[in-house]
């Protein structure tokens, strides 16, 4: 079979994968991930389509690391340094409180099911970063904009960059690198984090030369000098051992800085949509479906513990922002999605050699998650009402206090 035409299929799939997600109006992802699953080396050959993919299948998987490359750096995009520090203390105190919540749930469950360091490392990461991308769609899909609850989420969302630009880092020196010491792991986490620190603090500084360099006419000529600064950092990173999706953040972390950011937003974000689609269909055509039932048991336990802990800090972090107890259930069902950070840490499990069942977890888990996210989202009323029992005291102990608080209007007359 002649490559055009295998890869011409793979775009025909795609394209009914997204004609799918849109008439069932949930997220693309997971129909993009089964696609991918349903075919490859598995299925034959019919008449003149090779569904094996085995010509296109290096291309597809390229074409699919830029995908990771364009995701991360359009996320960087929306969110610069400046505003990420400029959030306040209510950021960090909501992101702490679910940061803490999520990550030790995500952390004991594979310590319990006796994995390794680097596994438990990695499927701490996959278990508590929430899918961005799905979590902004749900809300605009939904218009929940205006939302009381929605400043949180997506300051939530702000505190999981920056949560995963730094665990990304260590993550990847330590499973990367194959480190086998104390000292060489220490050296490429630092290695690592200064190499982060570096982009960011030398990428603020020099923003007013950046603003001059891409003050370039021609459209053209300005996406070439962008895919190259996105290409060159990403590359840089991999070299040193750091997940070349971190490059990907970081330089979009300093560009959203200049005067340029929404030019190349508006330019970038159907190379985003186009290679990120190819991403998560080139992951799913790399998993075996006959290797994922060893990974159903702990992926139930895991999706479980996730809705607890995401329910748990989600109303935690809405309370302490004096919320309601709805708009506090919202965040949590709201943030539960899993996705794009998860199948990085997937696929960086693959690139580290760990334990098989690693990748196999991670889709199921994404897959499960991409699914129930956005419709408990959707159906967060029916889920309020049957929790709302468990509200009751807690929202009537809480209207006491207001009572009681309320300033005593004087009744009294002259005379």
């Amino acid at each position: 079979m002649h490559l055009i035409l295998e890869v011409g299929l793979v775009f025909a799939m795609i394209a009914g994968a997204g004609l799918l997600s849109n008439k069932l109006r949930i997220s693309i992802v997971p129909i993009l991930i089964l696609a991918g699953i349903v075919v490859g080396p598995q299925v034959p050959q019919i008449g003149v389509f090779d569904f094996r993919f085995i010509q296109s299948t290096p291309l597809i998987e390229f074409m699919g690391r830029l995908g990771i490359l364009f995701l991360l750096f359009s996320l960087g995009l929306e969110f610069s340094v400046k505003r990420l520090f400029s959030a306040g203390p209510a950021i960090l105190r909501t992101g702490v409180i679910y940061m803490f919540i999520n990550f030790s749930v995500a952390l004991v469950f594979p310590l319990l099911l006796g994995w390794p360091l680097k596994e438990i490392l990695l499927t701490a990461g996959i278990m508590t970063i929430s899918s961005s991308a799905i979590v902004a769609k749900v809300i605009v899909d939904l218009k929940r904009t205006a939302n009381e609850e929605t400043e949180i989420i997506l300051g939530l969302m702000m505190f999981q960059d920056v949560f995963v630009a730094i665990y990304f880092s260590v993550v990847s020196g330590i499973v990367l690198a194959g480190s086998a010491t104390t000292l060489a792991t220490i050296t490429t986490v630092l290695i690592a984090l200064g190499f982060m620190g570096g982009v960011l603090f030398f990428g603020h500084k020099l923003v007013p030369l950046l603003n001059r360099l891409l003050d370039i006419p021609s459209d053209e000529t300005f996406l070439l000098v962008i895919f190259a600064s996105l290409t060159l950092t990403a590359g840089f990173s991999e070299f040193l051992n750091v997940a070349e999706a971190i490059g990907a953040l970081l330089i979009g972390l300093v560009l959203a800085e200049t005067e340029h950011s929404d030019r190349i937003e508006h330019l970038i974000v159907s190379f985003r949509d186009f290679f990120g689609a190819l991403f998560f269909f080139s992951f799913g055509l790399s998993i075996d479906p006959f290797a994922l039932g060893g990974a159903v048991w702990p992926v139930l336990g895991a999706v479980g513990l996730t809705f607890v802990g995401n329910i748990v800090s989600g109303l935690w972090a809405g309370r302490k922002a004096n919320l309601s107890y709805r708009a506090s259930l919202n965040i949590g069902l709201t943030i539960i999605s899993r996705g794009e950070f998860s199948i990085v840490l997937a696929n960086m499990a693959k690139t580290g050699g760990l334990l098989l069942v690693v990748q196999p977890f991670a889709v199921l888990y994404v897959l499960l998650l991409a699914i129930l996210g956005p419709l408990l989202t959707k159906e967060s009323r029916w889920v309020y009402n049957r929790l709302r029992p468990l509200f009751r005291w807690p929202e009537l102990k809480a209207k006491r206090k207001h009572k009681s608080e309320a300033p005593k209007q004087d009744i009294s007359y002259p005379g």
